[in-house]
């Protein structure tokens, strides 16, 4: 009996805390001036209360990031105090925070990946990291590809008209191998065709959801200087394909991502892992995949996303090709020497642009076309990543060297993709270029909810 009484002791002392929470602060303690006001208005410790319940919300919402919400909750109440006994100070003040607290925590809440997609990036970690200990320069692809769906997929594409060669390619007229009759007539009946430039374009049912129905996948070719390819998602419903929710006018507004075939790294894996379907897209860069799981039928949002991050070990081969030329040549000891020694100033693991451009890179004469020369390699282009400028220093002579790469474009034959180019700084046009090896190791791999990022020219 005594115990039971402690237990109702204790209930109760815990009712009269939760209580004391949900009514904002204890106005029998207000000793400042801010707090007398707050208590003797109405208005003023309503705010109050909603303000324990708001920043009660956020701390839950958003658990990692609770350091910094004290700190941020704490400058708020010293610049509130500064109201004193001013009601509509403090009323502005008050209403202020609580919609930067209640936009917070809807963005912190937005960023929460669903339970399932919480297990996937989990197990998609674990499997990189696994990859990673036998094969540390393709643990994504090591991972990735036991999850592609290889099987219970049908793919065609637009057909050319043997009577009308002239025209571009049209959708099909006659059911294409591996359709069925009811999918055919869903196919028609919706009118889904494309017309791709010079009619590219390609059609692939899969089952997207789970439900036994087989979805559609529309690839559209658009061409434009990044040679974009639209995707297109359409869900089965009954008799017809509908396209994903959000979806706009046009294959760019409604795609659910685009891929860009010059002047970017990207590319997709139709995933299955744990019973959901993901298109695994994935935006490279000079040290780092990233991999965003799409839900197929649905708008990106807060999408899961993994990031591989790898270090690069550099070095320039002595014996130099031409591709064009179809030769080669053997580069002497003294510039192969200046080349290896300048790439120990270059990143092993990001792209740094044009650099540090605080201070020259090589000498300024007291005469000259300027002191811009001397900053940067110069304007870069699209189709190619700027890793980093150097200066290469080859004898008495001071270069202005550039590293760049196709956006971490990588082949195990090759390593990465990668040249240094050099220019005397007060020449124009006198550029040229060396091949770079790239031999790269992944370091470490992370996981995150946030933004869907395509990347250049997305």
């Amino acid at each position: 009996m005594h115990t039971q009484g402690r237990w109702m002791l204790s209930a109760c002392a815990l009712l009269v805390t939760q209580q004391a929470l949900a009514t904002g602060m204890d106005c029998t303690k207000a000793a400042s001036a801010v707090e007398k006001t707050i208590c003797a208005d109405t208005g003023l410790y309503e705010l109050d209360t909603q303000m324990g319940s708001a920043y009660r919300g956020l701390m839950d919402a958003a658990p990692h990031s609770k350091s910094e919400l004290k700190t941020a909750q704490r400058a708020w109440l010293k610049a509130r105090d500064q109201c004193a006994e001013k009601v509509d100070c403090l009323d502005q003040s008050y209403r202020k925070r609580l919609l930067s607290l209640q936009q917070q925590t809807n963005e912190a809440v937005a960023q929460q990946p669903a339970g399932i997609d919480r297990l996937v990036l989990d197990d998609l970690k674990q499997a990189i990291q696994t990859a990673s200990k036998t094969d540390a320069e393709f643990p994504l692809e090591r991972a990735l590809d036991p999850l592609v769906i290889k099987k219970g997929t049908t793919t065609f594409s637009n057909v050319r008209d043997d009577e009308n060669s002239v025209e571009d390619p049209q959708f099909p007229k006659a059911i294409p191998k591996g359709v069925t009759q009811d999918e055919w007539q869903a196919l028609t009946g919706s009118k889904v065709e494309s017309e791709g430039e010079n009619g590219n374009t390609s059609y692939t049912l899969m089952d997207l959801d789970g439900d036994g129905l087989r979805d559609l996948v529309v690839d559209t070719y658009s061409g434009g200087t990044g040679l974009f390819s639209y995707i297109e998602t359409f869900h089965r419903v009954g008799d017809v394909f509908v396209r994903r929710t959000g979806a706009g006018d046009t294959e760019s507004e409604s795609s659910l991502f685009s891929l860009n075939g010059r002047g970017a790294n990207q590319s997709v894996d139709w995933i299955n892992i744990r019973g959901r379907v993901y298109a695994a897209y994935r935006n490279s860069y000079y040290g780092v995949d990233q991999v965003y799981l799409l839900d197929p039928l649905k708008a990106p949002d807060a999408v899961p996303t993994v990031s591989i991050n790898y270090r690069y070990q550099l070095s320039v081969p002595k014996t130099q090709k031409d591709d064009a030329k179809g030769t080669s040549v053997t580069l002497d000891a003294v510039l192969h020497t200046a080349l290896t020694k300048a790439l120990v100033g270059v990143s092993k693991t990001e792209a740094k642009d044009v650099g540090d451009q605080s201070r020259p890179l090589c000498p300024i004469p007291p005469a000259g076309p300027g002191d811009g020369d001397y900053y940067s390699y110069g304007p870069g282009h699209y189709t190619i990543e700027i890793v980093g400028d150097m200066p290469v220093v080859i004898g008495e002579q001071c270069y202005i060297g550039r590293l760049a790469d196709w956006f971490g474009s990588y082949s195990a034959k090759d390593g990465l993709f990668a040249e240094l180019a050099l220019r005397k700084p007060d020449l124009e046009g006198d550029g040229r270029s060396y091949e770079v090896n790239g031999r790269r190791r992944m370091t470490d791999v992370t996981t995150s909810v946030g933004k869907f990022e395509e990347g250049n020219g997305g």
